[in-house]
């Protein structure tokens, strides 16, 4: 039996879908070795935080969340992960109450490592904290480690890749998760059937740079997604962001005909200046996106297409955010994530010399973001009264649940039928609910969409 036999553990995850898709897959590492998730109120005896440094805001929420966790369980075994861990590891090691600090290459080993420095620190009575950190440096990041959340919602996120080699000026996403490198294609449809054992519907295919899947073992993207489009029970793939010039033409003729992969495409911007996109070090330009954008809604005119879009990046004049506000009004799209520039030590960014005032990022960050919600409506008013296949996700008893459709268009039920939880149905989609986040769902409706 292992040591770590009815134990009780506490999760805090930061940042993106990557790493809660691994801090569930350690968590369930943990179950299987007896690790319980506690219930609120219960004192935890292992505490994990993996950690996000994508902003300066981020760093602070990691702080934030390793004290709490510190304050809130005293002498609790406190294990700290991810990129923030990665950049900053000797530092945390420091904060009190922390007992280890785990790099990137390390995150294979986290079980072993939790078993080892706890059976360490019980052996002192308890003791002070340990205060460890143990990472490699960035260039010697090499293991690929799987990660498949699970288990709390509708949709799994499945890791198919992780780090990066693009360097752009003003990311440290490379410097914390290192080069480029992927699980093998058998290996992540060994996974993905696992899910459909575990009546999973959904995955949305999740990396730091998705589309250059392949640089670990000589595979491409496309040959991924028509593998996986092959697994029996899984009924839609979503995939969460690729470089616009990652996805190729092939790609998007692929998901138009598909069984399961959905009409639903996010694609990084980040600029609609060439000007920035240049300072970026983006490796496309708004002509070829345009051209990604046309050739999506040319084969797919329903499809939802979200844009990640940064906004106040160093040498971003009032002339370059006209010129890319413009560009993105144009362009033929469902919806804006709008994120503030946040220097980050370390990156080439640093080096540009014209600095946008911070009101002016929040004044530039207003426009888009109704933009955002201008684009958002529209798509979603041009299907109502058409119906389309929903797979509605769990709610509480007695209110009515939500799903999405295939081109992601959230539906709220008229009334509460639970039967339908984790299952695809098709709806006729009514107007918008008074908060308007949503369509209704119209009840004359209720053929299965298998039927």
């Amino acid at each position: 039996m292992s040591s770590l036999h009815n134990k009780k553990a506490a999760y805090h995850t930061l940042g993106c879908k990557l790493n809660f898709a691994e801090t569930s897959s350690l968590r369930d590492q943990l179950e299987r070795e007896g690790v319980q998730t506690i219930q609120k109120g219960e004192h935890a005896d292992i505490c994990i935080v993996n950690t996000c440094s994508v902003t300066d805001v981020a760093d602070h929420k990691c702080r934030q969340a390793i004290h709490r966790f510190t304050r809130e369980h005293p002498g609790a075994f406190v294990v700290v992960m991810g990129c923030y861990a990665q950049l900053k590891a000797n530092e945390i090691a420091t904060f009190d109450g922390v007992d280890l600090v785990l790099g990137m290459e390390q995150k294979g080993d986290v079980l072993r490592y939790i078993e080892e420095r706890m059976a360490q620190k019980e052996a002192l009575n308890g003791g002070d904290a340990c205060h460890e950190a143990i990472s490699v440096p960035t260039k010697d990041i090499r293991t690929f480690v799987p990660s498949c959340s699970r288990g709390d919602r509708t949709r799994y996120f499945l890791k198919v890749q992780d780090g990066c080699n693009y360097y752009c000026t003003y990311c440290t996403i490379p410097i914390a998760r290192g080069r480029s490198r992927n699980g093998s294609i058998a290996s992540l449809v060994k996974q993905a059937e696992q899910v459909a054992a575990e009546g999973g519907k959904e995955i949305v295919l999740t990396g730091v740079n998705t589309g250059d899947f392949g640089r670990s073992t000589g595979e491409t993207f496309l040959q991924l997604i028509k593998a996986l489009d092959q697994v029996e029970g899984i009924e839609r793939y979503r995939i969460s962001s690729i470089e616009p010039n990652l996805l190729t033409d092939e790609i998007i003729e692929f998901c138009a005909q598909s069984r399961a992969f959905m009409p639903h495409f996010h694609i990084p911007l980040q600029c609609g200046s060439d000007t920035v996109l240049k300072l970026m070090h983006r490796h496309y330009d708004t002509a070829l996106f345009a051209q990604k954008i046309a050739r999506i809604k040319h084969i797919m005119p329903d499809a939802f297409i979200g844009v990640d879009v940064i906004v106040g990046m160093r040498g971003e004049t009032d002339e370059c955010f006209e010129d890319s506000y413009n560009f993105i009004k144009s362009l033929n799209i469902s919806q804006l994530h709008v994120f503030s520039y946040s220097e980050r030590p370390g990156t080439k960014a640093l080096e540009i010399p014209y600095v946008v005032p911070a009101q002016t990022k929040h004044e530039r960050s207003q426009r888009l973001l109704v933009l955002s919600e201008e684009k958002r409506r529209a798509h979603y008013a041009q299907f109502i009264g058409t119906t389309r296949p929903v797979l509605w996700e769990h709610a509480r008893d007695n209110e009515p649940m939500q799903g999405f459709t295939d081109n992601y268009i959230r539906v709220k039920q008229a009334a509460g039928d639970h039967a339908k939880d984790n299952h695809v149905t098709l709806a006729k989609l009514g107007d918008f609910t008074a908060d308007g986040e949503c369509l209704t769902e119209v009840l004359d409706q209720t053929t299965s969409a298998h039927d």
